[in-house]
């Protein structure tokens, strides 16, 4: 089963470079600001795949939580400051 996810867990690294490619190359800032997102949750979800490659669930969980409140809180920061700004 270690096996498994740690297959799972290459195969979502290899997604990574699609919204790397989103976030660095997006047309617009909107664009940019979404892929950063997915970025951060396709982190959490490593996260918790990384506990379970290592049977440490309960320490990885709350570092993914902790993790997706400040990637929610940044986007929504990015976001309120491109919208006073007229960047969107």
């Amino acid at each position: 089963m270690s096996d498994f996810f740690l297959y799972v867990s290459l195969y979502l690294c290899l997604l990574f470079t699609l919204s790397l490619y989103r976030a660095i190359f997006g047309p617009t800032v909107l664009d940019r600001l979404i892929g950063v997102n997915a970025i951060g949750s396709k982190t959490v979800v490593l996260l918790l795949l990384i506990g379970l490659i290592y049977q440490r669930v309960d320490m990885f969980v709350d570092i993914s939580m902790a993790y997706a409140m400040l990637n929610f809180i940044a986007v929504l920061a990015a976001s309120r400051y491109f919208q006073k700004r007229k960047g969107l």
